[in-house]
């Protein structure tokens, strides 16, 4: 039996989801978009014991993208569904990215909420050096993060941007110095899970349900359905309080 694709790893409030093929770079096949998709469908119903979660790569690198002999026809709608489904999720996500970030890996990475990167790593959407059109929700997601004309310089080029770059793009949200990545992404996610969940996560669905509205819709449609204040509102303010 292989080993698992994925492993997951729960600490303090935040759930660590390791891609696990090292030797291949993390390379994604269809045992690993199933064992992700499980992962996730987990996730999602555990709102009150998970409040961030980080996807990262072990070995060398994040991940090098699709497994390129292991593509097969009759999972291309089931993969990006597993892609929307993280992006989905109800808690906060970070993409923790070293070495490659490449193509399906930037897809991956581009699901999430944030990215954090090592100094060293590289991203790239190499889609077209394979004869191969993005189908896993990059091209519109990466025009959304970046821009679109730098979104096309990197799709059309297939051109390895360092992470300083990924950085000035707004591709990455943080570079950490060489060797700091997991302090640097420890202090992030403990930040994130110092605030209230509920608002993280209210947050999140606002945005979402309103990225597709006019303004004056969105608006609306959030006045309209006010998630309420969180359970530990009052205690929140009250330690405020106490403290000043």
């Amino acid at each position: 039996m292989s080993e698992p694709r994925v492993l997951r790893h729960d600490e303090g409030g935040l759930a660590t989801l390791t891609l696990n093929r090292s030797d291949k770079l993390n390379a994604l096949d269809n045992q690993a978009f199933h064992e992700l998709d499980a992962h996730l469908a987990d996730l999602e119903g555990q709102t009150d014991t998970i409040g961030c979660v980080v996807l990262r790569g072990a070995g060398r690198g994040f991940c090098s993208g699709a497994d390129l002999q292991t593509i097969a026809p009759v999972t291309v709608v089931f993969k990006p569904k597993v892609i929307d489904r993280l992006a989905a999720l109800p808690q906060p996500t970070i993409a923790a990215v070293h070495g490659v970030c490449f193509t399906g890996g930037l897809e991956l990475a581009l699901a999430c909420d944030f990215i954090v990167a090592d100094s060293g790593a590289r991203f790239a959407d190499t889609h077209g050096k394979w004869g191969l059109v993005g189908a896993w929700g990059m091209i519109q997601r990466l025009p959304r993060r970046i821009g679109e004309q730098a979104a096309k310089a990197m799709m059309m080029t297939a051109r390895v941007v360092p992470a300083r770059e990924a950085l000035a793009l707004g591709l990455a949200d943080l570079v950490a110095p060489e060797g700091e990545l997991d302090a640097t992404l420890a202090g992030f996610a403990a930040q994130i899970l110092a605030n209230s969940w509920h608002s993280n996560m209210h947050t999140k669905r606002l945005m979402r349900v309103g990225e597709g509205m006019p303004l004056a819709d969105a608006l609306a449609w959030q006045r309209d359905n006010p998630p309420g204040n969180a359970p530990d509102h009052a205690e929140r303010v009250a330690a405020f309080t106490k403290k000043a």
